[in-house]
């Protein structure tokens, strides 16, 4: 099974990339083929319907449906930004709604957010379902949010706490096999 990977952050040292580099730890431990991309490799012009007519859609979103429509699978990790989605991945949203066959269309996500607030992320995440849903996305209907992110991990990269890290490994395992019964339909 092919996962493609995606830290919805610009942050070199951000805390959702850390979490995100955990969760495809634990894909790969699980048999699973890891498609890791960086955010920033998809620069792309906010969304102008007038732009599109002009010259289509952008190459960096195209290269995202690619790379999204290649794999069987897709974890995302995003940050929160006031309460919601950051804009640089919702504007990336509406880019990829604009490519034909809509590349999330029949595609599973398991969401995933680190903060260092003590919600973790999950309103982002919860508003970021609307949008993935809409386009034909199915959203693994458990998330995990890691709240207050930057005390969150030990010397060795690990999260600090066994119980987390546990919980986060059963969930990407069960997300996996959700994620390989909707692939083989």
């Amino acid at each position: 099974m092919k996962v493609f990977a995606l830290a919805a952050s610009m942050r070199k040292d951000s805390v959702n990339r850390r979490l995100l580099g955990v969760a495809t730890d634990m894909a790969r431990a699980a048999g699973a083929e890891i498609d890791a991309a960086e955010f920033r490799g998809f620069a792309m012009p906010l969304y102008d319907g007038d732009l599109e007519a002009a010259s289509g859609v952008p190459a960096a979103a195209r290269a995202l449906g690619e790379r999204i429509a290649a794999s069987d699978a897709w974890i995302l990790a995003s940050p929160e930004y006031n309460w919601s989605i950051p804009g640089t991945l919702k504007n990336a949203i509406d880019w990829l709604s604009r490519i034909r066959p809509v590349p999330l269309d029949g595609k599973s996500v398991l969401l995933l957010s680190a903060s260092p607030g003590l919600g973790g992320g999950f309103r982002g995440l919860t508003a970021l379902r609307a949008p993935l849903e809409g386009l034909g996305c199915w959203c693994y209907p458990r998330q995990f949010a890691l709240p207050r992110a930057p005390r969150a991990w030990g010397d060795d990269g690990a999260l600090k706490d066994s119980a987390l890290a546990d919980s986060l490994a059963t969930m990407v395992g069960d997300y996996l096999s959700a994620a390989r019964a909707l692939a083989a339909r």
